[in-house]
């Protein structure tokens, strides 16, 4: 089968062919209908890859104080080649897939079921159950792959736990900002939204901002 594979020693993505997952309890094989490309989250792995270790050091601050306390403990060499090691270990791109279940297990999924899942940029994947979500036949494969990341927009409201009639700020319009501000407005607040590009903002716009 094909899969999209994103090298983080490098920044090269890749089609690749790789056996099958085979199906394992508790978890939903599925075959790949949709998949959603989040341009944000994958450029920025995308970018991060590109960059030299420097670059990678600056992005995370949090990462490079790991370094330090496993060189102490473990040396210089042996960390520097863990890390390499690391980043030469390709990343699957994507976590909104669609499709139809094609091996359920003991999961309780029909066999042919059409079901949303957190699932990468691949033909077949094989799921955690509590991740799958049957689709209703109402809703269609293009719509479905947005789930994961409505899901996403959807606990950041709830943890917001707006009123109806209050104004709320959305810092950043990308697509799970965009989910946020559509959820906003049906909750029936007022929302303002902030962006450094103007085409995202006239967009939020569009859906009420």
């Amino acid at each position: 089968m094909k899969k999209v594979l994103q090298s983080l020693s490098n920044g090269k993505t890749s089609l690749v062919e790789i056996p099958s997952p085979n199906g394992k309890n508790g978890h939903v094989l599925i075959g790949t209908t949709t998949s959603l490309v989040s341009v944000g989250t994958e450029r920025m792995l995308v970018d991060f890859g590109k960059a030299g270790l420097i670059g990678k050091a600056r992005s995370q601050p949090d990462k490079v104080q790991e370094v330090v306390a496993k060189i102490q403990t473990d040396g210089f060499s042996t960390t520097i080649e863990a890390i390499r090691s690391k980043l030469d270990q390709p990343l699957p791109l994507g976590y909104c897939n669609v499709g139809r279940v094609i091996d359920a297990a003991d999961t309780g999924f029909a066999l042919g079921a059409r079901v949303a899942s957190n699932g990468s940029h691949a033909e077949i994947v094989s799921v955690p159950k509590n991740l799958v979500a049957i689709i209703p036949d109402e809703v269609n494969d293009e719509s479905a792959a947005f789930t994961v990341l409505g899901a996403i927009a959807m606990q950041g409201v709830r943890l917001v736990n707006p009123s109806i009639g209050e104004t709320i700020v959305v810092t950043g319009l990308g697509l799970i900002g965009l989910l946020t501000v559509q959820i906003l407005k049906a909750n029936g607040c007022r929302v303002l939204g902030f962006d450094y590009d103007k085409a995202k903002g006239e967009l939020a716009k569009q859906f009420g901002a």
